[in-house]
């Protein structure tokens, strides 16, 4: 059994994963969660103590969750952003927000998880990948699924499909779910932590003996409205598909994501503990009107939401 919380998109802002300090990040991410994000954030430092609001629907979560941000490139070579929308059930969500799933076991094995401590962090994805045998290997179940109908759950690709989609296109990003037990982060944010052997975390896949701790499956679900660029007439004149994320990738290989925990106390641990599906009621909740109201200024002030010339920070386009 799985459950779930909402993470409403409250703002975009900087990501300091890739440059410590520096203000300015290669490109543009949309970051959701607690309002203790920030362009340095010291690992030693528990952001649920510092952190006076959250996006999240359980309010004891003020960890941190980015990816990039999709754009539309049009024939004429112009960029607009693609706005977001709420997943089923969360449709008043400000801005259209991202759905966090937490597992508490996978398959049939019923492993408990340990849940993540303080200063945890770590990334997967590569931007830099536009390849399938770049991104197989190293990372799995980062995938689309070209809506049919806001419920859709099938067709899962590891590129963007080549397609209009009815209803939009949603990017999943699964996080690996073995820890080595002992650091919260490493140099490259991902050495840490590690997938199964074999298998997959929701089939009960053991974990290797270097990252011998099963800790929760973590998994975004981020519904993009393409919809409103279906009109093939705006499309490449070569019928190739017309979509590009912040990082310059075109070919949707690049899809990557972050992490930071900073859930408060115990909380998260006594949630796996009670298996919660959807519901928690370990959890303290808010609405969603209330989850809307906290938001945080931009670090960075561009405009990232005209029809622009180039991608934000001018990142190029890239297909190798």
């Amino acid at each position: 059994m799985q459950w779930a919380l909402l993470v409403v998109l409250g703002l975009i802002a900087p990501n300091v994963n890739f440059n410590p300090g520096v203000p300015q990040s290669p490109h543009l991410h949309q970051v959701v969660g607690g309002n203790a994000f920030n362009v340095t954030m010291d690992p030693n430092t528990d952001i649920s103590t510092t952190a006076d609001c959250t996006t999240c629907t359980f309010t004891e979560d003020f960890s941190n969750y980015w990816t990039a941000v999709l754009y539309f490139k049009a024939r004429n070579g112009t960029f607009k952003g693609v706005p977001q929308k709420g997943n089923v059930g969360f449709e008043t969500a400000n801005g259209g927000g991202q759905t966090v799933y937490y597992t508490a076991y996978g398959g049939s094995n019923k492993v408990n998880v340990t849940a993540f401590k303080p200063g945890f962090r770590m990334l997967v994805g590569d931007p830099f990948a536009r390849t399938k045998d770049v991104v197989s290997p190293k990372f799995r179940q980062l995938t689309y699924t070209c809506l049919k109908t806001a419920s859709t759950r099938t067709g899962e690709t590891l590129y963007f499909p080549n397609t209009t989609c009815a209803v939009g296109l949603m990017s999943n990003v699964r996080f690996p779910t073995c820890w080595d037990g002992i650091n919260t982060d490493s140099a490259d944010h991902m050495s840490h932590v590690a997938y199964p052997t074999s298998g997959t975390f929701e089939s009960g896949g053991p974990c290797p003996s270097s990252h011998p701790v099963h800790i929760p499956q973590l998994f975004y679900e981020t519904v993009w409205d393409t919809t409103k660029f279906n009109d093939k007439s705006l499309w490449p004149t070569d019928g190739s598909q017309p979509f590009v994320w912040s990082n310059g990738d075109p070919t949707g290989y690049g899809i990557h994501a972050d992490y930071v925990f900073g859930w408060k106390g115990d909380s998260l641990q006594r949630a796996m503990n009670a298996n919660c599906d959807v519901s928690c009621p370990t959890l303290k909740t808010q609405t969603i009107a209330q989850a809307n109201k906290c938001v945080k200024s931009m670090n960075v002030i561009e405009d990232i939401d005209s029809w622009l010339t180039s991608l934000p920070v001018n990142m190029p386009v890239t297909y190798s």
